[in-house]
């Protein structure tokens, strides 16, 4: 993971072929934080590249994440196949005429990300069925089947903040792609539309160029435009970085930590250094992802300050009950019957 809010994911379609291995490592050394994979099949578009078997032959290459976009006409007929293969997500295009429902939960299913890429002339309403199934939307700024084309800058301008929006209730792991023309004259227009993870290839790989050099000035483009468009000029944090929630005695933080992954965001208890609880034993430390601390302040901000003021209670020794005789949260109280977080779809175990 870099040290910017931007991914960069190495697409190793416009890569010496003849030396995948070699390549692939060469991307990760120079600080990709992906590995992009570009699946064609001639058919859904005219160019045909490699398939499951090259991705199961790389995979013992890195540890790195595998980011499968399969630009074929029949995803579902090899999707087991993929998935086998080490694909940490997998993305296919809204545009197949299969159904898509099923495809995408079965991704979910296996513990990875699902995805839904879009051409540049599908308008973006063709996403909204699905949005509860979602954990990548990749915005094709060319048209796909070949790399090494102009970037489009309406489409971006267009569909980047609209798959922000689309992914808006996703507390966690949900993430905007940006697929073509994507280099350091474009990065800082990404960047600042909002775009998560930039997708790069002929950037990197082209003759002469210094892989980890593209890499950094890309990532420090994009956050400066992320900075001077969307944060009041100030410049994002990383992306992996834990803020504190609260600070509270292990009896009172573990009934919130529980209720706040009921709804999808993740949460570290760790030994805190400070107060000693009611029961003898330090405080703990609940931290959430920087990135979904807004969302998790908004719905559980009250939660986390009646708890506070219990905690403050049992320590004097009142133990006052929360809320007039409310109950402390717990993550049964945010389920559905079938054990999901209410409003939420089941997702990968991690996000990517």
């Amino acid at each position: 993971m870099g040290d910017g809010r931007a991914l960069i994911a190495a697409s190793i379609l416009n890569a010496d072929l003849a030396n995948l291995a070699r390549e692939v490592r060469r991307a990760v050394k120079s600080g990709a934080d992906r590995i992009h994979l570009d699946v064609m099949d001639a058919r859904f578009v005219p160019n045909l590249t490699f398939g499951w078997g090259t991705i199961a032959a790389l995979r013992p290459v890195t540890r790195t994440p595998f980011d499968a976009h399969l630009m074929v006409a029949e995803p579902g007929r090899w999707l087991d196949d993929f998935l086998a293969a080490g694909c940490d997500s997998i993305t296919i295009h809204v545009e197949v005429e299969e159904p898509i429902d099923p495809i995408l939960r079965r991704i979910r299913g296996a513990g990875r990300a699902a995805g839904l890429a879009i051409r540049p002339g599908t308008p973006m309403t063709a996403l909204d069925p699905y949005r509860h199934l979602l954990d990548i939307v990749m915005v094709m700024t060319v048209e796909p089947g070949f790399g090494g084309q102009a970037f489009m800058r309406e489409v971006a301008e267009a569909k980047v903040p609209a798959a922000r929006r689309l992914l808006a209730e996703k507390p966690w792991g949900g993430e905007v792609h940006v697929d073509g023309g994507v280099n350091r004259e474009t990065a800082e227009i990404v960047g600042g539309l909002g775009a998560d993870v930039l997708i790069a290839g002929t950037a990197m790989f082209a003759p002469g160029r210094n892989p980890a050099r593209e890499v950094r000035l890309m990532r420090a483009l994009a956050d400066e435009g992320y900075a001077i468009e969307l944060n009041d000029g100030v410049m994002p944090g990383p992306r992996d970085q834990m803020v504190r929630l609260a600070s509270l005695p292990r009896a009172f933080g573990e009934p919130l930590r529980d209720a706040v992954e009921a709804a999808g965001v993740p949460v570290l208890m760790l030994r805190a250094d400070g107060l000693i609880g009611p029961d003898g034993i330090r405080d703990v430390d609940l931290l959430v992802p920087r990135t979904a601390a807004a969302w998790v302040e908004e719905r559980f901000g009250a939660q986390r300050d009646e708890l506070l003021e219990a905690a403050e209670a049992a320590r004097a020794g009142s133990a006052a009950p929360l809320g007039g005789g409310a109950e402390a949260p717990s993550a049964e109280m945010t389920r559905t019957s079938d054990g999901a977080p209410a409003g939420v779809e089941p997702g990968p175990a991690s996000g990517v």
